[in-house]
């Protein structure tokens, strides 16, 4: 039986706990799934660098899984636009059963695994691709088609699995693998398997998008305002980065469509927008080679 759906032999009577010992049982569990990612660092700094490449290329960030994690993907791939502005058609995600899937169980999907071959070629491939495909078990049938169909089209392909030598993290060219163990409620993969899943696809796409120059800083200069706390962010990030007045940060905003990056090198280099745009084009949408500071990596 896969460990992650053994019974636990920590809370046999976990029925019969007083209410603040039976939230700190699941407490704690959340507390471990943080720790197994964080030991997972070397895995995961290994696959975004060798996703970066490819994507800066063009390719799109494909997620793909089954019941929790493919809905973990989606979430994800959804939040990469308004966050970093990163286009939606470029943050894809396959989800056993269909968009269906995401709010009820579909029957049979998880287990069709050509059915998982069949929606990745749809989505018409190419090499410069990556695939972030997740399953709790590590053996999904449709996650596994997906990731077949994937290495055949030359996509690269990374896998998020939370049982040891599973065949998605031995059959991908970067494995992740995060062994949270068993559930506090026997087989419950959403919960700590799922905490595990969630911290990596932030740890993951969040990284890939620093390497990007979708950050500045810590700041996030390329967020797209939706909504009046997004302006006020936009409005803040500008007059923090450039020292301006909230007149002048406006004022700037307004002509750059409120494109943060753009303002701020408009402001920082004393240019118009469009010769501002043209700045950051030619430097990749780096800030600071935008503003004539020498690019440098350090460490915490």
């Amino acid at each position: 039986m896969l460990t992650t759906e053994s019974p636990s032999d920590q809370h046999p009577d976990l029925d019969l706990y007083l209410t603040i010992d039976l939230v700190r049982a699941f407490t704690e569990d959340q507390v471990h799934a943080a720790s197994i990612v964080n030991a997972a660092s070397g895995q995961i700094a290994r696959a975004v660098d060798a996703a970066v490449p490819r994507i800066a290329a063009g390719g799109r960030i494909i997620y793909a899984g089954a019941g929790t994690s493919g809905r973990l993907g989606l979430l994800d791939s959804v939040e990469l636009w308004p966050t970093f502005g990163w286009p939606k058609e470029r943050a894809l995600a396959l989800l056993a059963g269909g968009r269906t899937a995401m709010f009820g169980a579909v029957e049979g999907a998880e287990d069709d695994r050509a059915q998982g071959a069949l929606d990745f070629h749809a989505l018409q491939p190419t090499a410069r691709d990556v695939v972030i495909a997740l399953a709790a078990s590590g053996a999904t049938p449709y996650v596994l088609g997906v990731v077949e169909a994937a290495r055949a089209a030359g996509a690269l392909t990374i896998g998020v699995a939370n049982n040891p030598r599973a065949p998605l993290t031995t059959q991908v060219e970067f494995g992740i693998t995060l062994d949270t163990g068993r559930e506090t409620i026997s087989g419950s993969t959403r919960l700590k398997a799922g905490t595990a899943q969630k911290i990596v696809l932030n740890t993951l796409s969040s990284a890939i998008m620093v390497r990007l120059h979708k950050v500045h800083g810590n700041l996030m200069v390329d967020v797209l305002p939706t909504n009046a706390k997004l302006f006020r962010r936009a409005i803040a990030l500008t007059m923090r980065v450039t020292g301006a007045d909230e007149a002048t940060a406006r004022e700037t905003l307004n002509a750059c469509h409120y494109r943060v990056k753009v303002a701020i090198v408009s402001l920082g280099r004393k240019i118009d927008p469009a010769a501002a745009q043209a700045v950051l084009d030619a430097v990749d949408g780096s800030v600071r080679r935008a503003l004539g500071e020498a690019p440098r990596e350090t460490r915490e």
